[in-house]
């Protein structure tokens, strides 16, 4: 319960220094983990990936992640799909999301901002999806999540298999690390 908790009050999706990448970088996926935010829980940050145009052509906008959670207590991880989507019109109030089969997922509403009024409405939303490791595990090829709005609008985000290799392999890094070998008496 402590892990679900800390996962809905993380807003920071990667560090300042990671850039954003296209949709495309599946070669170059890669994921870094960030130990320094807090003592029991190692955060796993993803590559960004736009799932749309940066919104008004300013960077960092409009794209996901996947980034993982592993506690450092009891080895437990979660898995989330984290988008940031800026926009302008009517307020989307993105609310539930569900796999490619279907399945629901968890949703979280992670933070909702209406950015200004002037000469029409503009709003950012971040958001997350929690997905189980058993379904990263069976899609390296990648997978499909559908999120849904009560305004109506849905958005679909492509994982590409780079994305969800890369993740793995950095959770497993640092549920696995390396032991130094004893030295030899």
């Amino acid at each position: 319960m402590l892990l679900a908790a800390a996962l809905a009050a993380c807003a920071q999706p990667t560090p300042p220094e990671a850039p954003a990448q296209s949709a495309n970088a599946d070669s170059a996926a890669a994921a870094t983990a960030a130990d320094a935010s807090s003592p029991r829980f190692i955060g796993v940050i993803g590559t960004r990936a736009q799932h749309s145009p940066p919104f008004l052509g300013v960077p960092e906008t409009n794209f996901y992640c996947l980034r993982s959670f592993v506690d450092r207590q009891t080895g437990e991880t979660r898995h989330q799909l984290y988008v940031s989507d800026s926009y302008a019109g009517t307020e989307r109030h993105w609310n539930a999301a569900h796999d490619g089969a279907g399945q629901p997922l968890r949703f979280f509403e992670i933070s909702q901002h209406g950015i200004t009024c002037e000469g029409g409405c503009s709003y950012t939303e971040e958001f997350a999806a929690n997905l189980p490791e058993t379904e990263l595990r069976a899609n390296p090829q990648g997978l499909r999540v559908t999120f849904t709005a009560r305004s109506g609008d849905e958005m679909t985000v492509d994982v590409s298999g780079g994305q969800i290799t890369a993740q793995l392999a950095a959770v497993d890094a640092r549920r696995n690390p390396v032991q130094p070998a004893a030295a030899n008496p």
